[in-house]
């Protein structure tokens, strides 16, 4: 429990929170209130919503940010979110269990949220400390952009927020059409999707679906290409949103999502196979007011209801009512408030527990001030946990606009994460892993300071060098003696990096990108070792290309991903290179013919955290999209 964790400071906390909450006819938007009054939202150029949770500018966030468009998904047909983001610096995307997680700076603490709904599960994915499979969220053609925020985000959004936040909005239904998508290619793969959405009065809608096949899967390990035994894979997709809306700037939305997968997980260090079962059902139904402000707010309840066949049978189930609102009290000052209520039940009778419930909640504040140039954003958010008390995650973030051309940015905040039901209740004797009752809460803090800036209209260049530290940070701990792997709180988690990424437009046809990361995570695990390297990271430095052609009815993207610095005894390689084409021609207004080659060179790599987790070889597809 830290300094901040007194009844003093939550009594005033919740009462400055309470008051926010529900006097939001004294602090109004009227100052706003004819430049936005014939929208029905607020939109602006470059304007991110994650990050603040209010549509801001990002010259004008205090965070490092990234953004995957609609335009983006379309020209590169990505086949999911796991792709998408993967083409992004800094971002890794890790594979186990037939699941598609993601680390930021390092961290595989990320929150995943579509529209804002959580879907992190407090039962844990059985990987590492991430919380969401990214095989959740609703299919691409109903995606209209990916918000990628690095850098710590308790303060805002709590736990598991620790390396980040990632929130994949989707598509309010406008025009009437539908689009269907086909396509074929290597390992006897077929994927039949359809799309439409469309509109009528004050009604929109938007449903998407989807059949993914597989028959098996080609990988490279020891400079070898080799077949995956029983490696065949099938999806089975749907999801729908409508939108109903109610005035101006209020509105409905009932939002469902369905996921069914079957295959299997492979772990090549003792060549097994293990069948696996995964189903999701998601929805959540939630009153949008004050859209079309600057402080837009929700109301939301939800149900996120996940269970999964693989080696045993296990079950989890996330229930939440959400609720934000904000105020724009001057030109130059905003306030942003919100509470929060989740209860969990997690159940995996093969491993030792069944029905466990958790419930956190939550109250939250942030105050944005604008002081000419500058802008200064202190928050603080209290979570009360039903197994660890109230916990307070303080935050403080400047932003500097020295030009209409150049943003300097800092950021510091404290981190609190909770154990996740498998730390806690796991216990199989067959395989000596057992979960922890007395574990306490991971706690710390993390500092992320940032540059961006335009050369001109056609040349930017962003860096970001951030650190962080975990105090109780939890791992599974095997023990020699005893022949088990324990959920234990090490002493500490320290991890340091840094993000640089170019761009350039070179012509109205040719643009590229350019980025470095690099990351080093520390643990000390109490045993007078002091702090020790983590050698299981698939990229220490990582290095991106991108390249874009867009002329007439042709488009390619080349995307090229470099991992270094990797541990030979864990991965079997020093480093790898990874190119990814994807090619797009237009047969006319309705039709388009594409074609994907992924890792072109049939590289070698690792998905996981040892060479024992191969990426998939050289894959081609060709596919047609029709709309009408």
């Amino acid at each position: 429990m830290n300094a901040w964790n007194t009844k003093n400071a939550h009594r005033k906390l919740s009462a400055a929170v309470a008051v926010a909450l529900l006097t939001g006819g004294y602090c109004t938007n009227d100052v706003y209130a004819n430049e936005v009054q014939d929208r029905d939202t607020y939109t602006l150029p470059d304007v991110v919503v994650t990050a603040e949770r209010v549509p801001t500018q990002i010259s004008q966030t205090a965070a490092n940010v990234a953004v995957v468009t609609a335009e983006e998904i379309a020209e590169n047909h990505y086949r999911n979110a796991a792709e998408a983001i993967s083409h992004v610096n800094g971002v890794v995307v890790m594979q186990s269990g037939m699941q598609d997680m993601v680390r930021l700076n390092g961290d595989d603490r990320v929150l995943v949220l579509v529209d804002g709904r959580r879907i992190n599960s407090d039962q844990g994915t059985g990987s590492g400390r991430a919380g969401a499979s990214l095989k959740e969220v609703p299919p691409m053609s109903m995606i209209e952009r990916i918000e990628i925020v690095k850098g710590g985000g308790s303060a805002l959004y709590g736990s598991d927020a620790a390396g980040g936040v990632i929130n994949i909005i989707t598509k309010r239904g406008k025009e009437n059409r539908t689009t269907i998508d086909v396509a074929a290619g290597a390992w006897s793969t077929q994927e039949y999707r359809v799309m439409h959405e469309g509109s009528a009065g004050d009604w929109s809608w938007s449903i998407a679906g989807g059949i993914d096949r597989r028959g098996y899967m080609r990988y490279k390990s020891d400079g070898e290409t080799r077949k995956m035994p029983k490696s065949d894979y099938r999806n089975n997709e749907l999801s729908l949103r409508v939108d109903k809306k109610l005035g101006a700037g209020d509105s409905l939305t009932l939002s469902v999502v369905h996921h069914r997968l079957d295959g299997n997980s492979h772990n090549l260090q003792f060549m097994s196979t293990s069948h696996v079962d995964r189903l999701y059902n998601d929805w959540s139904a939630s009153y949008n007011f004050k859209e079309n402000t600057t402080t837009p707010g929700v109301l939301r309840v939800f149900d996120n209801y996940k269970s999964m066949e693989f080696s045993g049978a296990f079950q989890s189930r996330l229930t939440g009512v959400d609720y934000q609102n904000g105020w724009q009290l001057g030109k130059n000052h905003r306030l942003v408030a919100g509470a929060e209520w989740h209860r969990s039940s997690s159940t995996n009778l093969a491993n030792g527990y069944d029905g466990e419930r958790l419930t956190n909640t939550a109250l939250y504040v942030q105050d944005t001030f604008e002081y000419g140039k500058w802008s200064l954003i202190p928050g603080v958010r209290m979570d009360h946990h039903s197994e660890f008390g109230t916990h307070y995650s303080p935050k403080l973030a400047v932003n500097y606009a020295a030009s209409d051309k150049t943003q300097v940015y800092a950021s510091w905040g404290r981190v609190f994460a909770a154990p996740q039901a498998d730390d806690l209740y796991y216990h199989n004797v067959g395989w000596g892993m057992f979960g922890n009752r007395n574990l306490k809460p991971e706690s710390g803090h993390t500092e992320t300071i940032g540059v961006r800036h335009a050369f001109d209209a056609k040349k930017s260049l962003e860096l970001s060098v951030f650190r962080s530290k975990i105090h109780d940070a939890i791992r599974w701990v095997y023990n020699p003696i005893a022949f088990t792997t324990n959920a234990t709180n090490i002493d500490l988690e320290k991890k340091r990096g840094l993000e640089l990424t170019y761009r350039q437009e070179l012509s109205k046809q040719w643009s590229y990108d350019l980025g470095y990361s690099y990351i080093r995570t520390e643990r000390d695990k109490g045993t007078g070792q002091g702090l020790v390297w983590e050698n299981s990271n698939t990229r220490p430095n990582g290095y991106r290309i991108g390249i874009r052609y867009g002329a007439g009815a042709w488009k390619a993207n080349l995307n090229a991903t470099m991992g270094a610095g990797l541990d030979r005894t864990v991965f079997g390689q020093k480093s790898y290179t990874i190119v990814d084409l994807n090619v797009d021609y237009a047969i006319d207004a309705h039709t388009s013919a594409y074609v994907k080659l992924l890792n072109l060179t049939n590289a070698q790599y690792p998905v996981y955290n040892s060479k024992y987790y191969p990426g998939q070889g050289r894959f081609f597809q060709a596919g047609l999209t029709y709309e009408f």
